[in-house]
């Protein structure tokens, strides 16, 4: 089969299309016929050398959440049929013609998206939805403040906060993603010239009040300055670095507002906690977009032989939305 391989540690010119072994689904794994397959951050560290896949998945080959058809399934597998559209999130391999994965970790396709779209809907759907309606516990109109609103989780978790009856507010680089962002439900939101600037302007969108959650995908110097824009009781889920690893916070603030701050990661998770968030996604969120109240937003696609070419527009922080891989018809 062919499959994306990261050659060595550097710059996307170190992404080749390969051919490799086709693995073969054993106990209760399903094989997938990938059709498309969208990128992350998370690929692009690791095509740097920074973010190396965990055991039991492909070491070389990228790809956190893909789209396509079952292919076969294992001697212990009888939920999904040869042939069933299916979408979902694995630890690595899923820039490749074929894939492996447990039979509990799939989602049907509802039959209104197309495999470009579905690819672009597991991570950063599952995602938001894991970090807004069950750890932050989000609630009808209340209010959450989502950091990089234009990337693909931030997108997602504009969309099921106004699903759930929640205002959702965003930051981003550019102050044309958040008028874009606008057309999915996004309340208001500002363009930061600097992270300190912050609490003034959820000020402005609160009457002083604050934001009761604050979703991050940044953080670095976006902490410190978010937890002093949260309301009192206010939840704050760090779930992305792309600013920094480390941050400075007021501790007396933390303890004098009753806040809470929480991690959250996908990749990392052991089989038991994936197959939950996964089905999870499968009752609560999947229906929403067969019914139309939820979109996916794909920025662009790109055939599986320009895969560098792929990284480089993710890179340029110019995307709105996913970046998709083309891998099968």
């Amino acid at each position: 089969m062919r499959a994306v391989v990261i050659t060595s540690a550097g710059g996307p010119e170190v992404l080749e299309v390969r051919d490799v072994p086709r693995p073969v689904p054993q106990d209760a794994q399903v094989l997938v016929r990938v059709r498309a397959a969208a990128l992350n951050r998370a690929d692009v560290l690791q095509r740097q050398g920074r973010y190396p896949a965990p055991p039991g998945v492909p070491p070389d080959i990228p790809g956190l959440e893909f789209a396509g058809e079952v292919a076969e399934t294992g001697p212990n597998s009888s939920a999904w049929c040869a042939g069933q559209r299916v979408m979902g999130i694995v630890a690595g391999g899923a820039q490749a013609e074929f894939l492996l994965t447990h039979e509990r970790c799939l989602a049907e396709i509802p039959a209104a998206l197309d495999f470009a779209a579905a690819a672009g809907i597991p991570e950063a759907f599952i995602t938001a939805h894991d970090a807004l309606w069950v750890q932050a516990r989000l609630r009808p109109s209340e209010t959450v403040l989502i950091h990089a609103v234009g990337s693909g989780v931030g997108l997602a978790a504009v969309q099921l906060a106004r699903a759930l009856g929640a205002i959702p507010f965003g930051t981003s680089r550019t102050a044309d993603k958040i008028e874009r962002a606008r057309e999915f439900g996004l309340a208001d939101g500002v363009a930061l010239s600097s992270p300190e600037k912050l609490p003034e302007a959820v000020d402005r969108f609160t009457g002083g009040r604050g934001v009761d959650v604050i979703v991050d995908l940044v953080g670095g110097a976006y902490v410190a300055p978010g937890l002093r824009a949260l309301a009192t009781h206010g939840r704050y889920l760090c779930v992305g670095t792309v600013a920094g690893g480390r941050a400075e916070i007021e501790l007396k603030h933390v303890l004098g507002q009753r806040l809470e701050i929480r991690g959250t990661v996908l990749r990392a998770r052991p089989l038991e906690e994936k197959i939950a968030v996964t089905q999870a996604f499968a009752r609560q969120v999947v229906p929403l977009f067969a019914h139309g109240t939820l979109r996916a937003v794909i920025d662009r696609v790109f055939p599986l032989a320009e895969v560098a070419a792929a990284h480089q527009h993710l890179e340029s922080n110019e995307t709105f939305g996913k970046v998709v891989l083309q891998i099968g018809d």
